[in-house]
């Protein structure tokens, strides 16, 4: 009599609930991009090739293999700007809220002010709304917006209600593109933004909303977007969008955010 045992170790349950979150990160990442029906298609062909081996068929197998050997270079020119996006969420969102880092440890765990004008923002969003003026406005955070502000034109100025409503408003030779705010500076205005990859948006959200989503997927920023059709005020922050917010509500955001 053949008894077979299989033994289970405490490592191996965590080796799987690793793997299941990891996999569970990278359907986030590509869930509603194009790139989902790629990664459907590698993952068929590595489903064949496994039955093609279990078969033992030898020259379908050999090219199989040679297909899979250099897919790890293909996976990477493929799904470049999902990687980006994962190293960036590891890089953001968790070692940059560690509370051992060494900006904390110089500065002796004094929170220092971020500087931006808040209350500015939130009442030229407001006037802006009031007035069905389109806007796009980017705020910056820990990542670097130097390529897209290189784009548009550097102001340097002092952010105010009454500047970020001038330079939205139709006939300014600035409105068209965003204003990216740096501190208590608006950095820049005319910058083009990255549209979003996303192909299942809701036919509500124009270039502006596109444009928005695209930057905080690439990047840490909070994107606040004025519509021009309906006035209403949206906030994009990782990948993700806030629509129809009061005024209130856009100001209790970005200081929880900020």
């Amino acid at each position: 009599m053949i008894s077979v045992f299989i033994t289970i170790r405490i490592l191996d349950i965590i080796d799987i609930l690793l793997v299941a979150v990891l996999l569970y990160q990278v359907y986030r990442l590509i869930k509603g991009t194009v790139a989902i029906n790629i990664f459907a298609g590698i993952f068929a062909v590595y489903l064949f090739w496994l039955v093609v081996k279990a078969l033992n068929m030898e020259m379908l197998s050999s090219i199989l293999g040679q297909v899979i050997g250099v897919g790890v270079i293909a996976l990477i020119i493929v799904f470049q700007q999902e990687i980006r996006r994962f190293l960036l969420i590891i890089g953001t969102r968790y070692l940059s809220r560690s509370s051992f880092t060494l900006e904390n440890l110089f500065s002796l765990n004094i929170k220092t002010d971020s500087g931006v004008k808040i209350d500015d923002i939130v009442k030229a969003c407001e006037n802006m709304a009031g007035s069905k003026t389109g806007a796009l406005i980017v705020i910056a955070r820990k990542s670097e917006l130097s390529t897209i502000a290189e784009g548009g034109d550097i102001l340097n100025a002092e952010t105010t209600s009454r500047l970020l409503e001038s330079i939205f408003l139709k006939d300014s030779p600035l409105h068209d593109g965003a204003v990216i705010i740096i501190g208590d500076r608006i950095h820049a205005a005319r910058c083009v933004l990255p549209t979003t990859e996303n192909i299942y948006l809701p036919a509500k959200f124009g270039t502006r909303h596109r444009a928005a989503l695209g930057v905080s997927e690439k990047t840490d920023a909070l994107v606040i977007v004025v519509s021009e059709e309906t006035g209403a005020i949206s906030i994009a922050k990782s990948g993700n969008i806030k629509s129809a917010l009061k005024p209130s509500e856009l100001k209790e955001f970005l200081e929880s955010e900020i």
